[in-house]
């Protein structure tokens, strides 16, 4: 599939490999640390979130994510062009995101807009931007509790995918953080 983007991922999991529980809830994510939420790293700071999303054109996520996002008291994403995946959202919902009926229509949208670097979030939405060879680079904060189970943004792939290890921090609160780059085969 040719575009003119790069898809970036930056996702919190727990450690055995999750991004959510089975009904959606993050609370061992965001929540408090003593009670299996985000380890605080000592400084209230956003584990290098803002820095990311400033080196972002646009984002794309799927429904299920913009169902989280979009009720927060304030936006995350201030000036930067938001696409949603959903065949059951409708097109004027939110006038803060562009709406997408299927995976080549948010790639073609995003291809034609011209943009370079593209974070790509939510579980499937990620898993499909995988799979189509459209990721470039991954990190991947581990937060130091196990779930046991929830949904993934990794599973079944057309082909393995290899990553070249770039760079791991660990934060005082014990969240592990590793960027990877995404092996292209020459």
């Amino acid at each position: 599939m040719d575009t003119s983007f790069t898809g970036s991922v930056f996702l919190g999991m727990s450690v055995d490999g999750f991004i959510a529980r089975l009904d959606g809830d993050l609370s061992w994510l965001t929540g408090d640390a003593e009670v299996g939420g985000a380890p605080d790293d000592g400084a209230g700071g956003d584990f290098g979130f803002a820095e990311f999303v400033s080196g972002i054109d646009a984002l794309v996520m799927g429904r299920a994510t913009y169902d989280v996002i979009a009720p927060m008291a304030t936006w995350p994403y201030q000036g930067k062009p938001v696409h949603v995946l959903s065949t059951t959202l409708a097109a004027d919902a939110d006038p803060r995101i562009s709406v997408h009926r299927s995976f080549d229509e948010a790639v073609a949208a995003l291809s034609a807009a011209g943009y370079r670097r593209v974070y790509v979030d939510g579980g499937r939405t990620v898993h499909a931007f995988l799979s189509a060879g459209l990721i470039s680079d991954l990190t991947l904060s581990r937060v130091p509790v196990l779930i046991g189970t929830g949904h993934t943004p990794f599973g079944e792939l057309p082909a393995d995918v290899a990553l070249e290890h770039e760079r791991t921090h660990v934060f005082p609160g014990g969240m592990v953080q590793t960027a990877y780059r995404v092996r292209r085969e020459a």
